[in-house]
């Protein structure tokens, strides 16, 4: 039976390894001095010229935050944001210690390689928020992505990243009344819970026209 489970956790390990390779390529060799300033810097992708501004609070141990990253953001990102009609911000709102921490390697990250980390964090978040303890997992997923040893205690020991995202988090709970993720802001208009691609599509194309 221990057998199994160790050959069911390698197993996972090889998946979650193989969603990174597929996402960032081959790891980069160089260590990166992890800024700050740019870790706490808004997430956006898309053109800051974009009539339709997307700003969504989310938490990333949160199952509708996955459902939607997983199932609605490519399809927004594909007809929208690439397409330069939509610029999406991501806002972090941790529920949680393991979501905080998350949280902090993903911005760690960098911020050309930030979307891809959350793309594999969300998509594997069931493999790596169920294990016994989710946090070696998150340090296994940073050193897959291409993350250095030093780069990762750097990372996890920068008390003042973990802090300016809870400042953030404070902050945005009382300047956008957040009390579930995911919610979105589209230009302004609050939208709280599940979207599905259709219904998102409706409303951006309305504000378009």
């Amino acid at each position: 039976m221990v057998k199994k489970i160790m050959i069911f956790k390698k197993m996972k390990l090889i998946q979650i390894a193989t969603a990174l390779l597929l996402v960032f390529g081959f790891l980069e060799v160089e260590s990166r001095i992890v800024d700050t300033i740019e870790a706490l810097n808004d997430k956006k992708i898309g053109e800051e010229s974009a009539k339709i501004k997307i700003i969504e609070f989310a938490s990333l141990t949160c199952g509708h935050c996955a459902k939607f990253h997983n199932e609605v953001f490519p399809k927004i990102k594909e007809e929208f944001i690439d397409t330069g009609k939509v610029l999406f911000t991501y806002k972090d709102f941790p529920l949680d210690k393991f979501a905080l921490k998350a949280s902090v390697i993903a911005r760690c990250s960098g911020e050309k390689k930030f979307f891809s980390f959350l793309k594999v964090l969300y998509s594997k978040q069931k493999d790596w928020t169920r294990t016994e303890d989710p946090f070696r997992s998150l340090l296994k997923i940073a050193k897959l992505g291409g993350l250095k040893n030093d780069e990762i205690k750097v990372c996890v020991g920068n008390k003042s990243i973990e802090d300016g995202i809870l400042k953030q988090r404070l902050s945005s709970s009382k300047k956008f009344d957040i009390k579930a993720t995911p919610t979105l802001y589209i230009n302004g208009k609050k939208y709280e819970g599940e979207l599905t691609f259709e219904a998102l599509k409706l409303k951006i194309n309305t504000l378009l026209n």
